[in-house]
């Protein structure tokens, strides 16, 4: 199976728009200079649980969980 990958010029955020919009949302319960080290896993499952259970506009309102089901 071929599968075609992009890569995006670093430091050209106008190219990770997705990318860079979802790093913003986690900001909201990591803040920067955040010392990963110190996360526990149920607190990343917790995360992760809020982001996918976010309704998106560009889903027309409906989560990424419910996308994917």
């Amino acid at each position: 199976m071929k599968i075609k990958c992009y890569f995006a010029t670093p430091y050209a955020s106008l190219e990770r728009g997705l990318n860079e919009h979802t790093n913003g949302l986690s900001r909201q319960y990591m803040p920067k200079k955040t010392e990963f080290i110190g996360i526990e896993d149920d607190e990343i499952l917790a995360i992760q649980k809020a982001l996918n259970n976010r309704p998106r506009k560009v889903l027309n309102y409906r989560t990424p969980n419910e996308v994917m089901r």
